[in-house]
């Protein structure tokens, strides 16, 4: 990678992550409400409802590379755990689009003082594929983190306090949006996120030119393989 492109990949790297930490914190409803609930909670607060889709748009740009950045730290020294990692993770993201449109679609349904049933129903059902992309996302990102913090541990391309933030990061969020509605607990949950991730910038900053790397790690690969 040219040195421009060490940097912006750096900068994306916990960019995205940290952006959902905030999103996560401010949403005006939790993840277990249903859509009744939820369309009168954007309607009491739509001001944070919009910063809610415009912190989702900036993760919606930023997740991706990032991951895929990560993945080309880790895959030399853990490719087949940076393999599923990524198979998981980019898909996951790229859904990420339908679910920020749902958030703005309830957003417009409350300030255009639409029947509060109608958007409920815009919000829970506007087409199958937006309940695909849900399952998509929090099977592919929860699951993904997990194996791309093991990757972070196995190629040791950042401390090991960072992999196991990384590791844990979306289990806590799971557990914080899902059994405990918690959002300080879930925007502590992105933050271990964003700072495994911020780990991994530095680590890219500081990686040797690509080739060398390559040369340096056939001994490596062999012992990898078998994971």
């Amino acid at each position: 990678m040219s040195r421009p492109a060490r940097w912006l990949a750096a900068t994306l790297l916990p960019l995205g992550p940290a952006a959902i930490a905030v999103l996560r914190l401010v949403l005006p409803y939790d993840t277990t409400d249903d859509a009744a609930v939820v369309v009168r909670k954007v309607a009491a607060a739509p001001d944070t409802q919009s910063l809610v889709v415009w912190l989702g748009f900036l993760g919606m740009l930023t997740l991706v590379p990032a991951v895929l950045a990560a993945g080309r730290l880790t895959r030399p020294a853990a490719p087949r755990t940076t393999a599923a990692a990524m198979l998981l993770l980019v898909p996951a993201y790229l859904t990420l689009g339908l679910l920020v449109a749902g958030d703005a679609g309830v957003l417009f349904g409350v300030r255009e003082h639409l029947p509060e049933p109608v958007v409920a129903r815009l919000f829970e059902a506007v087409h199958p594929v937006a309940v695909v992309a849900g399952v998509v996302f929090v099977v592919g990102h929860v699951v993904g983190t997990v194996l791309l913090g093991v990757a972070m541990g196995i190629s040791g391309v950042v401390p090991r306090w960072a992999a196991a933030l990384t590791t844990v990061a979306q289990p806590l969020h799971f557990v914080a949006a899902v059994v405990l509605g918690s959002h300080p607990l879930d925007f502590v949950a992105w933050g271990c996120n964003a700072v495994g991730f911020a780990a991994l910038a530095v680590a890219l900053l500081r990686a040797p030119r690509e080739d060398r790397v390559e040369a340096r790690l056939p001994a490596v690969r062999g012992s990898a393989s078998r994971r």
